[in-house]
C-alpha cells in the first residue's frame, strides 16, 4: 500500500505544544504510560478493565490544533499507522479497533482518519491470564497540516493480570464509536441494503445503497480483503426515501484478484453511529 502513496513532506511544522513529555490529559481510571510527544502530537498506552479474560487498553493520540492523523485505510494519500507489539511479554496477541473516521481533502485528493484527539482501543489477549502483561509499542504514525511529517513514539505499559481497574470514561466513548458489526440487508438505519458490482459502458462499478438518519451527512468507506488493496473513495448520491447511494469504480484491486468474488468490508458512518459489513457483491 505504501507504494502508491505519495511521498511526505518532510518539512518540519512550526508548532510545538507537546514539547514536554509530561501533560495534562483526560483523567483516567486505570493504569497509563507516561507520555511520548513527537512534534506537533503526543501519544500514551492507557488500560482498564477486562471482558471475558481479555484485557482492554487504548493508544490514546492528541493533536495539535488543525492537525489529523490517518485511519487503518487512509485513502488516496495518507498513511496508515503501524504498531510493533514485539517488545511485548505475556501477550498473545493485540488487537486495535477503530473509531468512527472522518473523510477530509487534502488538496486534490481525498484521505480518511481523525481531525481531533482520538483514543484507539485496544483488547489484549494474554498468553497467562494468571500473570500481568508488559505492553511495549513502537508506534508509527503520521501527523498532517499543511504538510505532513512522520512521527514515532515507543511506549511502554505494565498491566496487572485481571486488568487494571474500570475503563476511563475517554477509553468507554471510544469504544462506543467503534462500528458495531451488522450482517447486509439488515433493516434499520444506519443499515446497508445492498452492495452490487454493475457493469456498464463506463465500466465496472460497486453500487452501494444505505439507511442513513442524514443521506447529506453521511459517508462510507470501503476495503478490500487485504492491504494490497486500493479502492478509491466512492461518490455520495441521495436516493429515495431517506437513502444514500455510495459509487465507486473498480480500481486499485490487485493482479490476479477477483472483485466478484471478495468479501469487502464496507464501513457506514451515519451522524454518531457506524456500522461495518462484511460481504461480497451480488451482481448485476
Amino acid at each position: 500500500m505504501l507504494a502508491r502513496l505519495r511521498p511526505l513532506l518532510l518539512c518540519s511544522l512550526a508548532l510545538a505544544p507537546f514539547a514536554g513529555s509530561a501533560l495534562p490529559g483526560i483523567a483516567l481510571a486505570g493504569e497509563m504510560s507516561a507520555w511520548s510527544a513527537p512534534q506537533g502530537t503526543a501519544a500514551r498506552l492507557v488500560a482498564g478493565g477486562s471482558e471475558d479474560g481479555t484485557l482492554l487498553g487504548g493508544v490514546e493520540i492528541r493533536l495539535a490544533p488543525g492537525l489529523k492523523t490517518y485511519w487503518r485505510y487512509p485513502g488516496d494519500s495518507g498513511v496508515p499507522p503501524h504498531f510493533d507489539w514485539s517488545g511485548s511479554h505475556n501477550v498473545e496477541a493485540v488487537e486495535v479497533l477503530w473509531p468512527a473516521p472522518v473523510r477530509f481533502d487534502d488538496g486534490g485528493s481525498f484521505s480518511i482518519g481523525y481531525k481531533h484527539d482520538v483514543v484507539l482501543p485496544l483488547r489484549i489477549t494474554p498468553k497467562d491470564r494468571a500473570r500481568p502483561v508488559e505492553l511495549k509499542l513502537n508506534l508509527d504514525f503520521a501527523v498532517c497540516g499543511k504538510i505532513c511529517q512522520p512521527a514515532n513514539a515507543a511506549l511502554g505499559l505494565a498491566v496487572p493480570a485481571g486488568g487494571a481497574g474500570a475503563p476511563s470514561p475517554a477509553l468507554l466513548q471510544a469504544l462506543a464509536t467503534v462500528p458495531r458489526p451488522v450482517a447486509l440487508g439488515v433493516a434499520g438505519a444506519p443499515g446497508i441494503a445492498t452492495a452490487e458490482l454493475r457493469h456498464d459502458a463506463g465500466g465496472a462499478a460497486i453500487r452501494i445503497e444505505t439507511h442513513v438518519g442524514d443521506a447529506d451527512k453521511a459517508d462510507l468507506f470501503v476495503e478490500g480483503p487485504g492491504e494490497d488493496w486500493a479502492l478509491p473513495l466512492p461518490a455520495r448520491e441521495t436516493g429515495a426515501d431517506g437513502r444514500a447511494i455510495f459509487v465507486l469504480p473498480v480500481d486499485g484491486v490487485p493482479k490476479g484478484a477477483d472483485v466478484a468474488t471478495a468479501r469487502l468490508r464496507f464501513t457506514l458512518v451515519d451522524g454518531d453511529r457506524a456500522i461495518e459489513v462484511n460481504a461480497p457483491l451480488s451482481t448485476r
